[in-house]
């Protein structure tokens, strides 16, 4: 039994959730395209009774809709909102920081420019007011990455977001990434964990290793956040998000384009990455 299925099966388990997720949706005869395109219907939010279009999490990024942020009183009396202008300008210097020092930001620009889809910091990358449950985003339609000001907000995680983000852009270049079919999703979340997050540190403190499974602890690691980015931007039930993941984990995870090398914490495998693009055809930023 696969990592995930064991997860997810100790958590049907439990009795408060054996209604809410044992019992599959019956299946028609749609084809793939269309299931996949099932995930961009209108849904109600039982919150405010207002309808919310779940396309590519697009409910996440509230100015992806066209909507302007507007603090709260409440919450602008303890300082957690009203400075977005400053945290806007604070949010574009970490990136400008990261574009012009970060190894595998600069590794990512540059294979981006190899392969046809140079970035323009002006137009492809944005600095937002996001959902809290979110540090950052790429938006296909716009082909454009969203670093969320709100909730990266040091240099450190602004460079693994545009990392992150950057792998996605990458694969949408060079794979014909279709984000509408869950297998495309789930690999490109497989990919982008695999390279620029998981390591056996990161592991331990999300509970996917231990010292009896330490081989397996990064792959699982990869599993654990490839699920939940599938999950976060898409209408799927978690039955059918695990069998995503699994279906195209081996050849998904063993791609590691363009960074060549899966990167362990307090290491310089984020220099040695950077160093060796040039042999592997990628320009050097």
């Amino acid at each position: 039994m696969e990592f995930l299925t064991k997860v997810w099966a100790k958590e049907v388990a439990k009795p408060q959730e054996i209604e809410a997720t044992s019992t599959p949706k019956p299946e028609t005869s749609k084809s793939q395209s269309e299931k996949a395109s099932a995930s961009d219907e209108i849904k109600e939010s039982p919150q405010d009774n207002t309808t919310v279009k779940k396309d590519w999490g697009y409910d996440l990024y509230p100015e992806r809709r066209g909507e302007t942020f507007k603090p709260k009183w409440s919450r602008i009396l303890f300082g957690l909102e009203g400075q977005e202008n400053i945290d806007r300008f604070k949010c574009e210097e970490n990136v400008y920081w990261c574009v012009k020092n970060g190894p595998l930001v600069k590794l990512m620009m540059g294979a981006l420019k190899s392969s046809g889809c140079a970035i323009d910091l002006r137009r492809h990358i944005s600095c937002e007011v996001c959902d809290p449950s979110v540090t950052g985003g790429y938006d296909p339609k716009l082909n454009q990455i969203v670093v969320c000001q709100n909730m990266a907000k040091n240099k450190s995680m602004v460079h693994g977001v545009l990392t992150h983000e950057m792998i996605h852009m990458f694969d949408y270049c060079n794979n014909d990434l279709d984000f509408r079919n869950v297998d495309h999703l789930a690999c490109t979340e497989i990919r982008a964990a695999n390279l620029a997050h998981c390591s056996f540190l990161s592991a331990m403190f999300q509970g996917d290793a231990s010292p009896f499974n330490v081989k397996e602890a990064h792959q699982n690691c990869v599993k654990s956040k490839a699920l939940a980015s599938v999950l976060a931007v898409r209408s799927i039930s978690k039955a059918d998000a695990i069998a995503a993941v699994e279906r195209v984990f081996p050849k998904c995870y063993a791609d590691l384009e363009p960074i060549g090398r899966r990167i362990r914490r307090n290491s310089t495998d984020q220099q040695k990455a950077y160093m060796e693009g040039p042999m592997y055809g990628y320009d050097v930023y």
